[in-house]
C-alpha cells in the first residue's frame, strides 16, 4: 500500500537525538529546544517562535497570549481541521464559520467583509466589533492556510485592522509556502503575517518532531506571554506561585532534536514536494472531470498534501474512486468534514453567512493523494496509472 503520507527525517536526526539521550536532557528543558525556535523563527522570518506540544494546543496559546476569552467570538473558516474551533472554545470564546474560496479552499476575504458590513456593528464606547445577533466582541480572524496554498493575507489584514481585529494564522500544514504581495519587495512566510502564526509538526508535516506545534510571533509581549502560559505560569520572582490559569504545553527536548535535524534540511524538503506536484500535474493533467490543485500568481504552494476535486463528469464518485484506488494498493484521504456539520458544534458555532455552499461541495468532492516526503517518483507513476485505469474502467 503506499500510504497518504510517510516522513522524511533529516541526516542529523540520531545525532541530536542520541545526544539527548546520552546527557540526560530528554524532559522540556535542555539546548534543542531553544536552537530549534531560534532555527524555525529564523526560517519563517521572524523575531519569536515558542515550542507547544502540538499544533492545536498552539493555537490555544496563541489566542489565549493575545487575550481571547469568554464572550469573544473568532472568525474561522468552515472547511478546516477540527482544532481549529476547538481552539477556540478552548478559551471559552466562540468559533464564527465563513465559507472558503472555492480555488484555494481558504477562508474567503469576500465573506470576511460581507460579515462585517452585514452582521456587525462597531460600538464606539468599548472600542469593539460586536455581532449584532449575539452582542459578542468579535475580537478576532483565524485564516488557515488549507493543504498548504497561501490566503489572500493583504486583504484578511487589511479588514482585521481596520475593523481591530487580531489575527492569527493556521500554518500547520503550510511549512515554507509564501504570499506574494505587491506592496513589498519580497515574499512573506506563511505565518509571519498575522499578530500569530502557528504551525504543528505532527508526523505527517514537512518539519516534524512527531508531535509538537510552534507559536511564532514579532511581538514581545505576545511570545512572552505564550512562554508563561505553555509553563503554568509560575511568576517571575518565585516559582510554584500562580498567578494565572495556564498550560503544560512544553515539547520535549528530544522532539526539538529532531525538528532542529528537519529545519536544516526544509529547503530540500520543499524542493522535494514541489517536484512532487509537478509529477502529479504531468501524470494527471487532461482526466476530464478531476480537478488539479491550483497556484494563485500571488502565492507560494507547499503542496503538502496533493488536493484533487471529483467532479461529476469524472463518471465516479469521490468515494467509488477512494475504494477503486485502495483496492489498487493507493491510500487517499477525503477532505475535512466541514465545521457546521460537526455534531459537536450544533449549539457552539456562530454562522457568519446564511450558507456554507462552497465549503459543503468541496467537502463532497475533494480527496488527496499519497504526498509524504518519503514517496517515491516511481510511485506517483503508480498513482498516476491506478488513477487513469480506474478513471478508464480499467
Amino acid at each position: 500500500m503506499i500510504p497518504v503520507n510517510e516522513p522524511l527525517l533529516g541526516a542529523n536526526t540520531e545525532k541530536y537525538v542520541l545526544d539527548c539521550l546520552n546527557t540526560g536532557w530528554i524532559s522540556s528543558a535542555g539546548s534543542y529546544i531553544r536552537r530549534f525556535e531560534e532555527s524555525f523563527a529564523a526560517f519563517v522570518g521572524v523575531k519569536h517562535a515558542v515550542t507547544t506540544t502540538s499544533g492545536t494546543t498552539a493555537l490555544h496559546l496563541a489566542l489565549a497570549a493575545l487575550g481571547i476569552g469568554p464572550g469573544d467570538e473568532v472568525l474561522v473558516p468552515d472547511l478546516t481541521m477540527i482544532a481549529v474551533p476547538y481552539a477556540v472554545l478552548y478559551t471559552g470564546a466562540r468559533p464564527v464559520l465563513l465559507d472558503v474560496d472555492p480555488e484555494t479552499f481558504n477562508l474567503d476575504p469576500d465573506r470576511l467583509r460581507e460579515f462585517i458590513r452585514n452582521w456587525c456593528r462597531f460600538d464606539p464606547g468599548s472600542k469593539k466589533l460586536l455581532h449584532k445577533r449575539t452582542g459578542g466582541a468579535v475580537r478576532a480572524v483565524l485564516p488557515v492556510h488549507l493543504y498548504g496554498h497561501p490566503c489572500r493575507m493583504d486583504e484578511i489584514m487589511d479588514l482585521a485592522r481596520e475593523n481591530g481585529l487580531f489575527v492569527v494564522e493556521d500554518a500547520a500544514e503550510a511549512h515554507g509556502a509564501q504570499y506574494i504581495s505587491e506592496r513589498l519587495p519580497r515574499p512573506l512566510p506563511a505565518g509571519s503575517m498575522g499578530d500569530a502564526g502557528c504551525f504543528s509538526f505532527y508526523a505527517n508535516k514537512i518539519i516534524t518532531t512527531g508531535e509538537g506545534g510552534m507559536v511564532v510571533t514579532d511581538s514581545d509581549a505576545v511570545a512572552e506571554r505564550c512562554r508563561r502560559l505553555k509553563d503554568l505560569a509560575h511568576s517571575p520572582g518565585r516559582r510554584f506561585l500562580h498567578t494565572d490559569l495556564a498550560y503544560n504545553y512544553r515539547m520535549t527536548n528530544v522532539q526539538a532534536a529532531i525538528g532542529l535535524a528537519q529545519v536544516e534540511e526544509v529547503e530540500r524538503f520543499l524542493s522535494l514536494k514541489r517536484k512532487m506536484a509537478e509529477a502529479y500535474h504531468r501524470g494527471l493533467s487532461g482526466l476530464d472531470g478531476l480537478t488539479l490543485p491550483l497556484e494563485k500568481p500571488w502565492g507560494r504552494s507547499v503542496y503538502w498534501m496533493y488536493a484533487v476535486l471529483v467532479e461529476q463528469s469524472f463518471g465516479l464518485s469521490r468515494e467509488e474512486m477512494a475504494s477503486r484506488l485502495k483496492e489498487r494498493g493507493v491510500d487517499t484521504r477525503t477532505f475535512f468534514v466541514p465545521v457546521h456539520e460537526q455534531p459537536v458544534f450544533q449549539k457552539d458555532f456562530l454562522p457568519g453567512g446564511e450558507s456554507f455552499p462552497v465549503s459543503i461541495a468541496l467537502s463532497r468532492k475533494g480527496f488527496y493523494l499519497p504526498s509524504g516526503l518519503a514517496l517515491t517518483p516511481e510511485q506517483i507513476d503508480e498513482v498516476c496509472r491506478a488513477v487513469t485505469d480506474v478513471r478508464d474502467g480499467r
